[in-house]
């Protein structure tokens, strides 16, 4: 927009210099012209000494020169011919004063005329002297001013456009850097933001790395009085459960499953608080694969008396964008919910989805309808009270996994005909396919 308004200021001032000097021209012309008059014995005008120009002598020059006399007729240069440029403007004119004619006397060609009015000495009549020249050659000057300013300038706006944004893009690349990093903090790769950073950003980067070093400080403070708090609780609530199963009266068994309520509460918080803190400051990779068939063996051997059978399938090569201890709590509260309410098959198909991990944990147990599924995320709720447990699995599972900006979600299992849970995971850059369990059931034979 600058560059506009100078370009345009400029061609102001240049073209008005430029028809300046076309009008001094023409009046330079215009006092010769009559400077070489006098009135002869017939009472008209004549020339002392012809104008030097010769152009005034070739017709059709666009050099042209008249003058006017009341009541005869014009006496015009050689170069008008045949033709006259007009009477000029009605008010006298004592001074010169110039205009411009649209239709010239050659092939209407525009020209620009000045004149005056004088009176030569031994007449008392006032003569008209007019002085003509085509503008042509004027705008095709000043045409050529202008394509000089446009070019000029536009490759001086392009090439400061393209300095600024190379100076943009040099001079914002460490910001840019900065960004990346941070993401990098946010996906877990990185820990603190490196320093190797220009002078301008080191104080910026600095104050990032005390407010993750604080927030890491602070989380892991929150963990530690999480656990302590969950702890010291846990010792006066035994006693208090001991002491109540001790006797056999409706205080005594009320006090035992208000106390067994706040063991679910106190496990669950304290859960969620390493959690919370192990993801503010973690920037683990964890074999999704190896860690699923670890949790399958262990639940295959806690529920050995039921003999559930869990099949894996699917991409061995995923990793868990987070520590191996929450994603065995995950896996294991699911699948022994699998093993332990299901009929004894348990299928886990894991793929990746839109750059993230996807497993799906079917059963052939006898499901939940839907309209009671979102019962089993409230903090201890159980449908099936008969088997022993807290009824915490789910609702730890799913907090787990919203911390890590995953989810857990039920449906049903197309295949087996039982509970379908999908826990969708972050995952990591893939590393080598982790050892794997051997062949497991495909998942239309199961």
């Amino acid at each position: 927009m600058l560059l506009g308004a100078g370009g345009f200021a400029l061609d102001r001032a240049l073209t008005s210099y430029l028809r300046a000097q076309f009008d001094e021209g023409l009046g330079a012309t215009l006092t010769a012209l009559v400077g070489n008059a006098e009135v002869g014995p017939d009472g008209r005008v004549r020339f002392t000494r012809a104008l030097a120009d010769q152009r005034y002598f070739e017709p059709y020059s666009g050099f042209y020169w008249q003058v006017l006399t009341p009541g005869d007729d014009p006496f015009p240069s050689r170069s008008l011919w045949d033709r006259r440029l007009g009477p000029g403007l009605p008010e006298p004119a004592i001074e010169p004063r110039a205009y411009d004619y649209a239709e010239g006397p050659y092939r209407a060609d525009p020209v620009r005329v000045m004149e005056r009015d004088a009176v030569l000495p031994g007449s008392g009549k006032a003569f008209r002297f007019q002085v003509a020249q085509s503008t042509r050659a004027l705008e095709a000057q000043i045409a050529k001013l202008r394509r000089i300013l446009a070019w000029s300038l536009g490759g001086l706006g392009l090439g400061l456009f393209l300095i600024a944004m190379g100076q943009s893009s040099f001079g914002l690349r460490p910001l840019k850097r900065l960004r990346q990093s941070i993401a990098a903090i946010r996906g877990g790769t990185l820990a603190r933001v490196p320093a190797d950073v220009p002078p301008e950003v080191v104080p910026l980067v600095d104050e990032l790395n005390e407010l993750l070093a604080h927030n890491a400080s602070q989380a892991e403070e929150a963990r530690t009085h999480a656990g302590n708090l969950a702890h010291a609780l846990k010792t006066p609530m035994s006693i208090l459960l001991n002491e109540a199963r001790a006797e056999d009266s409706d205080f005594a068994r009320t006090v035992e499953a208000q106390v067994a309520v706040m063991h679910r509460f106190v496990d669950h918080h304290l859960a969620r608080a390493r959690a919370v803190g192990r993801r503010a400051a973690s920037t683990a990779r964890t074999p999704l694969w190896p860690a699923l068939d670890a949790v399958a063996r262990t639940v295959e051997r806690m529920h050995a008396a039921r003999e559930p059978v869990i099949d894996l399938a699917g991409d061995k090569t995923l990793e868990f964008r987070g520590e191996r201890q929450d994603l065995e709590e995950m896996l294991g509260n699911l699948l022994e919910n699998a093993a332990k309410y299901g009929g004894g098959r348990v299928f886990v198909t894991v793929e990746k989805a839109e750059g993230a991990a996807r497993l799906l944990i079917e059963d052939d147990g006898p499901g939940i309808p839907a309209s009671r599924r979102a019962e089993l995320f409230q903090r201890g709720a159980r449908l099936d009270t008969e088997k022993p447990g807290t009824g915490l699995g789910l609702a730890i599972s799913r907090d787990i996994a919203e911390i890590y900006g995953g989810s857990v979600e039920l449906g049903e299992s197309e295949d087996l005909g039982g509970l379908l849970v999908t826990l969708t995971l972050p995952i990591a850059e893939q590393t080598a396919a982790a050892p794997s369990r051997s062949a497991a059931l495909p998942r239309a034979a199961a």
